[in-house]
C-alpha cells in the first residue's frame, strides 16, 4: 500500500518546518503525554494472560496449572507487559502515524519484585525517542513503562518497546537513541523448547488488552500487507518466557527477572 504525500506549510508563520499530510507528526508524538494507567487485576485476569500463551495445554502438568489455576496461582512474569495497557494510542488521529503498518519490533522487561497473581497496579509511560531511518525505511518508536504497585509506590518492573513505523520514514527523530542489541550469535542454539501455539491463540490473547485489529479482523490484516490476523508480538515474548521457565527456573516465576526478545518476522495467528 502506498500514500500520497504533499507538502503543506504549518499555519505558524514563525516555523518554517513543513508538514507532511498523511505522515506522522513529529511534535505531537514528541509532546505526546500519557495520563498514568491504574488497573485493578484479578486473578482471573491472570488466568486469562496465561491461558493466551497456551498455558494449560497439559491439564496433568502442574508446572502449567500454577499459572491458570487459583489454587497455587503464580503469576507468568511476563504479565508486566500487559497489566495497565495504554489502550492503543498509536492510532490517535493528531499523532499521524500509519498505524496499520506498525509492527511490534523489540521488547524488554526488567522484573524488580515479582508481580503478584492479583492487585492494583499504576503505569507511568513515555516516549523515549524516535530514530528515523529515511523516507522508505520507517521508523523507530522508543517506548518506555514504568509499573509500581498502586498502594504502596513500590516499582514492580520497568518494561521496553520498540516499535516499527514502517509507513512513517523521513519524519525527523528526537531523544536518546539506544544502542542496537548485540547480534545473535550464528552458532547452533545449545538448548531449544518447542511450545505449541493454537489457531486461535490472537484471539485468546488480545483480552489482556491489546485491540489492535490486524490481530482479529482479516480485512485489516491485508490492509497492513498480511495474508491473515498476525500474532501479537507480546504473546510470542510470552511464550519465550514459558520456555525460559520451564527450561531454566524450574518453573519459579521468581527467578526470571529480565528478558528480552526481537521480533525478526510475523507469526500467523
Amino acid at each position: 500500500m502506498t500514500s500520497l504525500q504533499l507538502p503543506l506549510q504549518r499555519r505558524d508563520a514563525q516555523s518554517r518546518r513543513q508538514v507532511w499530510e498523511g505522515a506522522l507528526n513529529l511534535e505531537a508524538v514528541r509532546n505526546l503525554r500519557f495520563e498514568p494507567v491504574t488497573q485493578n487485576y484479578t486473578r482471573r485476569d491472570t488466568m486469562l494472560y496465561a491461558l493466551g500463551l497456551g498455558y494449560g495445554s497439559d491439564p496433568l502438568d502442574p508446572a502449567q496449572l500454577d499459572f491458570v489455576y487459583e489454587a497455587n496461582l503464580r503469576a507468568v512474569p511476563s504479565i508486566c507487559c500487559v497489566l495497565a495497557h495504554p489502550g492503543f494510542w498509536a492510532k490517535g488521529p493528531e499523532l499521524g502515524i500509519d498505524w496499520l503498518k506498525l509492527l511490534h519490533g523489540e521488547q524488554s522487561f526488567e522484573i524488580h519484585h515479582p508481580i503478584p497473581p492479583e492487585g492494583t497496579v499504576r503505569a507511568s509511560y513515555q516516549i523515549a525517542a524516535v530514530a528515523d531511518k529515511r523516507a522508505g525505511k520507517g521508523a523507530i518508536l522508543h517506548l518506555v513503562k514504568t509499573l509500581a504497585d498502586a498502594s504502596t509506590g513500590a516499582r514492580l518492573a520497568t518494561v521496553r518497546s520498540v516499535l516499527f513505523l514502517r509507513g512513517d520514514g523521513g519524519c525527523g527523530g528526537f531523544g536518546d537513541v539506544p544502542a542496537e542489541p548485540t547480534a545473535i550469535s550464528e552458532r547452533p542454539p545449545t538448548l531449544t523448547r518447542d511450545i505449541a501455539t493454537l489457531p486461535q491463540s490472537a484471539l485468546i490473547y488480545r483480552l489482556s488488552g491489546d485491540y489492535n485489529p490486524i490481530h482479529a479482523d482479516p480485512d485489516a490484516a491485508a490492509k497492513a500487507g498480511f495474508d491473515r490476523p498476525i500474532l501479537h508480538g507480546l504473546c510470542t515474548l510470552g511464550v519465550a518466557t514459558r520456555a525460559v521457565l520451564v527450561t531454566f527456573a524450574d518453573g519459579a516465576a521468581k527467578r526470571v527477572v529480565s528478558l528480552s526478545a526481537r521480533f525478526s518476522r510475523p507469526v500467523s495467528g
